[in-house]
């Protein structure tokens, strides 16, 4: 079902890249726009990749970005979800400094909190949670996206395993001490 045929992947610009790979703008089936996340030979283990979008197939919500299939039957392996067009809340804002009203910002904050409250809803931590890892899309809708540490849980908390790497600027007192995460972790990172 989730398996996508390269053959109808077009790629085009380079949307960005980090230590996993890159990210190019596509077209899908020639019509629809979408993102493709390649993972870098050598960069990290290909489960963990394939890990990331299997989180992704389990959520459907308008405030996270979706995913529409992956390639997994040749190398490099491929996530295609969904294009945002405005790129990462960080750098949106940015750019666009005082330009924003304050119910237009509310209402971004709002959209991340209906993201964010589906995953706790359905038991998921996202643990990396911060305006680089939400999308903007053309018409202003703010998603949550980077689902790469996202886990799920029975008890609303997670305890990660020693060594394990997690964003320390935006990390809870309890992340460090204990390496444990829960919502209330996501919702620190927040702020």
């Amino acid at each position: 079902k989730w398996e996508i045929n390269p053959s109808e992947l077009t790629f085009m610009r380079e949307l960005g890249s980090g230590l996993f790979g890159v990210v190019r703008l596509g077209k899908w089936r020639a019509q629809y726009k979408v993102a493709i996340k390649a993972i870098r030979e050598g960069a990290m283990y290909e489960e963990d990749f394939i890990e990331e979008a299997k989180v992704m197939m389990k959520l459907t919500h308008p405030k996270l970005v979706q995913l529409y299939g992956v390639c997994t039957q040749q190398r490099p392996i491929y996530i295609v979800t969904e294009f945002m067009e405005h790129g990462c809340l960080l750098n949106y804002l940015r750019q666009k400094r005082g330009v924003f009203s304050r119910d237009i910002l509310l209402t971004m904050c709002q959209d991340v909190c209906e993201g964010m409250e589906y995953l706790e809803r359905n038991s998921f931590i996202h643990r990396d949670l911060a305006a680089r890892n939400c999308l903007v899309s053309d018409s202003g809708v703010v998603k949550v996206s980077d689902f790469g540490m996202t886990r799920y849980v029975l008890d609303d908390q997670y305890t990660s395993s020693s060594g394990a790497k997690f964003p320390v600027k935006w990390c809870p007192p309890e992340v460090f001490n204990y390496s444990r995460f829960s919502s209330k972790s996501d919702v620190w990172s927040f702020g």
